[in-house]
């Protein structure tokens, strides 16, 4: 018989219908068999280790497509946008939108700017991003891969190109297996160079996230960028030229640790694409069923599902790791259901429990139904919680941070007169991007004891000290800290106040050291 690409292929034999029951009692044993024989083995190993086949998917229109160019062009534009887009902080702030500044230490992401200190941030971002993943999966399956996954963005986009140089899918296995010859050769080496320009822009792209976009651009055409910032688009061109050119599927399938995570993570009430072989066996032409009414299920076996499918699986069989749940069968196998006048959803998104209702009789049930559960609600809860608590954090940090370091070696200085003098090391961080002055005190001390620095000499010691800091920066301050003979202290603080609208404050509590001698009850 001929699929809809008009290649010749045997009739298949009728496939079974899956046991329902059976697929849900994830606890059942396999039957036992006898031990496959010497030739039986051979075989299994040489299946198991077959040479990968070139996958060349068939162009579709549908929901799911048009959906996947949406992702596809708006994540595209995000990534090699971002870089480009201005964001004016003043004078003493660099005017890149979103800026990783290894150098200085910060992270910039337009109004916000995140501090090494507030590493948190960044840790609860990745934290929302995993329980986010496994949300998308416990709902949609591995929508996740099928989308938004880089190596699936630009597998496709790859894709893309293989069809405006070798055409659709029957033009480029025939132009495989033709003979290498100047036509064969000139469009090859067209389409790599097409391949190796995505690369490097690819790889470009990635380097101005850790650097201001013009002016890197400019020193890494003229030679003078940091050699670093040339290793790292060499090997991400050679990356994204291999894996998105050629190694594709075999990325999703065999090196990627995702599939057999997401396999943990699904349940028998999670959409996934399947295919209701209750309604689509046995398969046969359209002659066959028009010969035979009622002895054929929907399926024509056109092999549709099988042609779009960017992995090569057949969604026929059933979940296989290759499925990315990307849904181009859905929109093959609905076009074909339109055509022959069948109704559509032989293959949909659905869960377990819906096909096995299904397949007993019962009506459909709409696919949103499936989200409405408990386990959703519980994982949506807690990724909205820890988002709301970063949220929180971030609108209450001020801009105004003191930590305090005092000396070890020596712990104090017992003067001539009887003062006692301990020394500390202070960083004073202004994390707004203009310098300001600000105030540093001592509270909890005894009256008399005073402070000063290495730039403020003894004689103009006092409780407070005022100090300049630099826009978006840490000065630290070598500080003395004194107390008149007759006083004790064991613990008081510093505190740091921004002399400014806002009036800041920061207070850290520190202990001071002094001999034993001069404590109450030891005279």
């Amino acid at each position: 018989m001929a699929d809809a690409d008009g290649l010749e292929r045997p009739a298949p034999a009728p496939t079974p219908a899956r046991d329902w029951a059976a697929a849900l009692d994830r606890g059942a044993a396999a039957p036992s068999a006898a031990a496959p024989a010497p030739a039986e083995q051979d075989l299994l190993r040489t299946d198991l280790y077959a040479k990968g086949k070139t996958v060349h998917n068939k162009r579709i229109d549908g929901p799911f497509r048009r959906f996947k160019w949406l992702v596809m062009l708006v994540t595209l534009t995000i990534y090699y946008a971002t870089p480009w887009i201005r964001w004016d902080r003043g004078p003493y702030a660099p005017d890149q939108a979103v800026l990783v500044d290894l150098a200085n230490r910060r992270f910039y992401m337009f109004d916000i700017e995140i501090w090494p200190h507030e590493f948190y941030f960044v840790a609860g971002l990745l934290i929302m991003a995993g329980i986010g993943l496994f949300l998308v999966t416990s709902a949609v399956g591995r929508a996740w891969c099928g989308y938004a996954c880089p190596q699936t963005v630009w597998t496709d986009l790859f894709q893309h190109v293989d069809r405006f140089f070798d055409g659709d899918r029957n033009a480029r296995m025939r132009l495989d297996k033709a003979p290498w010859g100047v036509t064969k050769t000139t469009r090859r080496l067209a389409k790599w160079a097409v391949y190796l320009a995505i690369a490097f822009w690819t790889g470009g792209a990635w380097i101005m996230y850790f650097a201001d976009a013009p002016t890197l651009t400019a020193d890494f055409w003229s030679g003078n960028a940091a050699p670093v910032a040339y290793a790292t688009v060499a090997v991400l061109t050679g990356t994204t030229f291999w894996l998105g050119g050629f190694m594709r599927e075999q990325v999703c399938i065999y090196m990627c640790p995702w599939p057999r995570i997401q396999a943990a993570m699904l349940d028998e009430k999670s959409l996934i694409v399947t295919y209701k072989d209750w309604r689509g066996e046995q398969r046969g032409s359209l002659k066959k069923a028009a010969k035979n009414p009622g002895a054929y299920g929907d399926c024509i076996d056109c092999a549709m599902c099988v042609a779009v499918c960017p992995t090569g699986v057949d969604i026929r069989e059933g979940q296989q790791i290759g499925c990315i749940t990307c849904g181009l069968c859905i929109d093959a196998c609905d076009r074909v259901m339109k055509e022959v006048g069948r109704p559509r959803g032989l293959i949909d998104y659905a869960t377990l429990e819906q096909c096995e209702a299904e397949a007993a009789g019962a009506p459909a049930t709409p696919a949103w139904k499936a989200l409405l559960r408990p386990r959703l609600a519980l994982y949506f809860g807690v990724w909205a919680a820890i988002g709301a608590g970063l949220l929180f954090a971030l609108g209450t940090r001020t801009h105004t941070d003191l930590t305090v370091s005092p000396d070890r070696n020596p712990p104090f200085m017992l003067l001539k007169d009887g003062s006692v003098r301990n020394a500390y090391t202070l960083r004073l961080r202004n994390m707004e991007a203009r310098p300001r002055a600000m105030e540093v005190a001592l509270v909890g001390l005894p009256k008399g004891a005073v402070m000063w620095t290495d730039a403020v000499s003894l004689e103009n010691a006092a409780p407070t000290q005022t100090v300049d800091v630099p826009a978006n920066a840490t000065r630290v301050l070598r500080t003395y800290v004194m107390l008149p003979p007759g006083e004790t202290a064991s613990a008081f603080a510093f505190r740091l106040t921004s002399l400014d609208e806002h009036g800041e404050q920061d207070v850290t509590q520190t202990t001071f050291a002094q001999p034993a001698s001069t404590m109450p009850g030891n005279e």
